[in-house]
Order: structure tokens, then C-alpha cells, then sequence
């Protein structure tokens, strides 16, 4: 008997791309109900606005995504009545979000589902200055490269931005080495924790406060 596909059906969610990447790469997906499972574990932190989550191998997205939802959560919640703490609070929390993926078709992916979620929640088009700010934060935050070498594609170091906000718009970056802010972690609270200052922790470059439209351009 046939049965027909009803229009409302879910499709399976796909852990797996092909054979031949799960031979030559061990690469299989994390499915969402573990995600959910896990970040419950760390429930005060994945619904932080501020927390800093960095995923070694992130894939298409599978836990960053998730991370993000729960921030935009937190936005909605602490800052929804106003528009304009709204936008650049949840730009603040996509800029705390890091990723590192082998696989440059899988960094493409996080990044433009990242982008999706972001964009949807704040409802904007792909030519606002908003989607615009987002896929120049998730160009440095989502890298191609190597977790174990801490390099990138190219071979040179992975570098990844320290993003603050300020308040009234205004945001700070700081650039510090993915191999130093491994070594600070070991040493204190976590990635861009607050320490004493050591030469080997500072930053490889400091940028002006930027506005989002300055971020966007």
C-alpha cells in the first residue's frame, strides 16, 4: 500500500553528509535532542548573553546554532521592549560565539545558518546594515582551519577577535592568538577571562570603538 506524505511530515534531521566524509574525516552530526541534553548541563551559561562559547569543530552548526537561540532568548526577555538594546544586544551575542571547522563547505554552512538566525529573529533583509555587521562578525568568529594545529587553512595562525560592547551603540575588538587564549584558559577562568597582563596574552591588534554601521562596512 502507498502511503501518501503528509504536508506537515518532518523531515529526519541528517547527521551524516555522505559515506566517504565519515571515512575520510569521522565527520557525523550531533543530533538536537543531545545538543539540548548537554547545554542543559550549562544552562546558566548557554542563556548568558555575554557567555563565550568557542565550538573546535562546529560543523554545519549544530551546537553554535542552538547556543545563539538561547542568547536571542535572553535578549528577547532582558531587552525586547526596546528596539535599539534589542539589535545590538543580539549582535553582541552572536559576536561571542566562536567556531573552528576542517572543512571549508561546513564553515559556509555555519556561518549562513548562523546569519539565518540571527537575521530572522531581528526580522531583516539581506541589504540592512544589521545582516550586513552580522557576516562581518561571523567572518572572523567561524574560522576554516585545523583545532589540533591551531592554524588555519592558509597555515597561519587562527586568530580570533575579542568583542565587547560598550553600551549606546559602541563596540570594542580586540584580536589576541587562538594558541595564547588556549594557554590563558588553562590559567584562569576562561577564554578572555580577565588576569594579570602578560606579554603573551596581549592583544595582536587593537581596533577604534565602531558603531554597527562601521562594523558593517
Amino acid at each position: 500500500m502507498r502511503v501518501s506524505r503528509t504536508p506537515d511530515a518532518v523531515e529526519p534531521e541528517r547527521l551524516v553528509k555522505s559515506r566517504q566524509r565519515v571515512a575520510d574525516h569521522g565527520e557525523v552530526f550531533t543530533p538536537r535532542w543531545l545538543v539540548d541534553d548537554m547545554l542543559d548541563l550549562v544552562k546558566g551559561e548557554s542563556e548568558r548573553i555575554d557567555s563565550r562559547f568557542l565550538e573546535p569543530a562546529c560543523g554545519s552548526g549544530n551546537f553554535v546554532v542552538p547556543v545563539l537561540e538561547r542568547k536571542l532568548a535572553a535578549v528577547q526577555a532582558k531587552h525586547g521592549r526596546s528596539e535599539f538594546e534589542k539589535r545590538h544586544y543580539a549582535l553582541f551575542g552572536l559576536m561571542c560565539i566562536y567556531g573552528i571547522e576542517l572543512l571549508e563547505d561546513n564553515a559556509v554552512e555555519c556561518r549562513e545558518n548562523l546569519a539565518g538566525t540571527f537575521t530572522r529573529y531581528l526580522s531583516v533583509d539581506g541589504d540592512n546594515e544589521w545582516v550586513k555587521a552580522a557576516t562581518a562578525v561571523l567572518a572572523v568568529n567561524i574560522v576554516q582551519g585545523d583545532a589540533l594545529a591551531m592554524t588555519m587553512a592558509d597555515g597561519e595562525p587562527i586568530t580570533f577577535p575579542e568583542w565587547g560592547y560598550l553600551g549606546r551603540g559602541k563596540y570594542q575588538r580586540r584580536d589576541f592568538r587562538y594558541d595564547s587564549l588556549t594557554q590563558r584558559a588553562s590559567a584562569s577562568e576562561g577564554l578572555f577571562a580577565h588576569f594579570e597582563e602578560h606579554e603573551i596574552f596581549t592583544p595582536v591588534r587593537t581596533y577604534p570603538v565602531m558603531t554597527v554601521k562601521e562594523i558593517a562596512a
